[in-house]
């Protein structure tokens, strides 16, 4: 049974861009895998916190030598890090803040980007360990920051998200951008027409499926 990880990174839900391009791309996937299954993490409610040195420490510590206070420090990591192997294809909803990622975000790749778990240096070399899985990212900001355009180099976002994934064995990615939102704000386009572009560039996909 095929199975997807949906994880939302925006802090907004009913006005949110990219919560309505993963919306559609969840549509989608479920037209395409009718016997699938869907696994949902939003971030902005999940209470992410940042790790500290009992969490680093923790992580480090075999996991047959670990006490309680760590597996405890560890518990909702190991919870993340289920998600992500239980599924095949991986979604993520994700605004643009200040040209990066949003910290919710970053808090969750820090939780899932362990040692001996999503990587290793096994051989002395770093090797990803989420092998066969398939990333897309559906990337909302409100200025347009794609290849060739002036504000191309402020992009850190998907530069970041590829490097990031790739370290962690997923090379299979696929990024859309809907870049120019800051048109909603000022009125001169609506949401439905906004929209419209990039959900048939989500649809696209699938068809070419």
């Amino acid at each position: 049974m095929p199975t997807l990880l949906v994880v939302n990174s925006s802090p907004f839900v009913e006005t949110s861009i990219s919560r309505g391009l993963t919306s559609e791309y969840v549509e989608n996937w479920k037209k395409a895998n009718p016997t699938g299954k869907v696994i949902t993490r939003d971030l902005a409610a999940s209470n992410l916190k940042t790790i500290d040195a009992a969490w680093v420490g923790s992580a480090y510590t075999p996991k047959d030598a670990r006490s309680a206070e760590q597996k405890e420090a560890l518990a909702l990591s190991d919870t993340l890090l289920a998600e992500l192997r239980a599924a095949d294809e991986y979604v993520f909803g994700v605004p643009m803040h200040n040209f990066s990622v949003p910290a919710v975000l970053k808090l969750w790749i820090d939780q899932i980007a362990r040692v001996g778990e999503t990587f290793s240096y096994a051989d002395g070399t770093p090797k990803g360990l989420l092998i066969g899985k398939k990333g897309t990212f559906l990337i909302a900001s409100g200025g347009v920051y794609d290849a060739g355009t002036v504000m191309a180099s402020f992009n850190h976002v998907e530069p970041y998200l590829r490097n990031v994934f790739g370290f962690l064995g997923v090379t299979d990615t696929t990024f859309v951008s809907a870049g120019g939102a800051s048109a909603l704000m000022q009125g001169k386009t609506d949401r439905a027409t906004f929209l419209q572009p990039h959900f048939e560039t989500i649809r696209s996909q699938f068809v070419a499926a």
